[in-house]
């Protein structure tokens, strides 16, 4: 690996790491969000609330995604990925500073669905940029591992996200977390923001972008260009997605509340569980980006489907055992399967589409996928264990969207070690 590329793969890197920071927290503080911004006395519908609001971020994704994916093919990949962590830290922040329900009535919920909505439009941009300007800067035998670490970091970012609010809850109590302390982590997104924002602007651009750039060759149009000569591709990464989607926000919003509010864990015993399940994802991923590499993407992507499909109930079981360990356990068993898509995943992606219009594509398919499956996840398993009682019932949801996935994969060609199309 050269200088230049482990230059580039760290800032991304760490870039996507504050971006998922500042887009996952309040997944992570849903439960204590969903009592300061709702007026109801009733902890689930307030949940429920609060996770409506977070969907609402997921649905103007594919906005952003249309906005920002363009840009990205047209005036490059470097530019676009500063503007959208500056605008994602910048309303982060932001949500550390609205009034509460208490102090302002309906326009502090007003305010939190602006903000979410701010935050969501930017993140349009976040994950289809950094897999791009990864993936073309990556050697053909190692674009797996390159590209798996948005993932990575994405999951370090959650990681973060959760250890920071278990680390406060335990120094600050329950009540102050849940009275002021719940602000903190939002606060934080400022200053993390910047840093973000000051490695971004110091790379370059890709050389498979600048190659088409300095041959005056890029898509002027590349919207329209995917929409009429890539739909095909948009179908296979749209498939390809549906159970990222669904289990990445499952294990990073859901399942803090569905310890705390289903299964009846403590705060601080919730938190540390997901940490754990979170840090297992974020250090197994980049082997098996590497693996994906030496066997190919299908294998690794079918793997991690059949295993969801086959063991999502029985995670779903331990975890309802109301132990930690067994807990434990079953968010390892899931995390296991979707680090092992993940790591094919994101190269996978990358290789379904030309340079000239990869990012473009890349976020219209990604985040519409991400809009269907997963922003309405938390929302849909809160009321799958409101509707049946069944405390493993969202396992139903995880082995659905394995299913699409799979049948997905299954009609994919391996694209492992080709080189990318200009």
């Amino acid at each position: 690996m050269s200088h230049q590329q482990r230059k580039v793969l760290v800032a991304t890197g760490i870039g996507h790491f504050v971006e998922w920071f500042d887009f996952g927290l309040y997944g992570t503080l849903a439960t204590i969000i969903g009592m300061q911004f709702f007026h109801t006395n009733d902890p689930a519908t307030a949940l429920l609330s609060s996770f409506a609001v977070f969907g609402a971020g997921f649905v103007i994704r594919p906005l952003g995604g249309l906005w920002f994916g363009s840009l990205g093919d047209r005036i490059g990949r470097r530019k676009v990925l500063a503007t959208v962590i500056l605008l994602t830290s910048g309303a982060t922040f932001t949500i550390g500073l609205l009034p509460t329900y208490a102090q302002a009535g309906l326009f502090a919920t007003v305010l939190l669905v602006l903000v979410r909505m701010i935050q969501g439009f930017a993140a349009g941009g976040e994950s289809a940029g950094a897999t791009t300007f990864l993936a073309e800067f990556a050697p053909a035998s190692r674009r797996g591992y390159f590209t798996c670490w948005t993932d990575s970091f994405g999951f370090m970012a959650f990681v973060a996200g959760s250890g920071l609010v278990l680390l406060l809850t335990a120094l600050l109590g329950e009540a102050a977390m849940n009275d002021w302390g719940w602000r903190i982590p939002f606060l934080l997104a400022g200053p993390l923001g910047w840093i973000g924002l000051y490695l971004r602007n110091h790379l370059q651009d890709s050389p498979e972008f600048e190659a088409l750039r300095k041959s005056h060759q890029t898509e002027p149009a590349p919207l329209h260009r995917a929409l009429t000569t890539g739909r095909r591709a948009l179908g296979f990464c749209i498939g390809f997605v549906a159970i990222k989607a669904v289990v990445h926000w499952m294990l990073q919003t859901f399942i803090p509340a569905y310890l705390v509010a289903t299964l009846h864990f403590p705060a601080l015993d919730a938190y540390t569980i997901t940490t754990l399940g979170l840090l297992a994802v974020a250090v197994l991923v980049p082997f098996m980006g590497y693996l994906s590499d030496r066997v190919g993407r299908k294998p690794l992507m079918l793997a991690g489907c059949l295993g969801l499909i086959l063991f999502a109930w029985p995670a779903m079981k331990l975890m309802a055992s109301g132990e930690v360990f067994p807990a434990v356990l079953g968010l390892l068993l899931v995390g296991l399967c979707i680090a092992a898509f993940d790591g094919a995943s994101n190269a996978a992606m990358a290789e379904l589409f030309p340079t000239r219009i990869r990012y473009g594509s890349m976020a219209i398919a990604y985040n519409l996928a991400v809009a269907l499956f997963g922003g309405i996840t938390p929302w849909l398993l809160a009321w799958l264990l409101t509707a049946t009682g069944n405390p493993l019932s969202p396992a139903l949801y995880v082995m659905a969207a394995a299913l699409i996935t799979l049948l997905t994969v299954l009609r994919a060609r391996e694209t492992a070690g080709l080189p990318l199309r200009a």
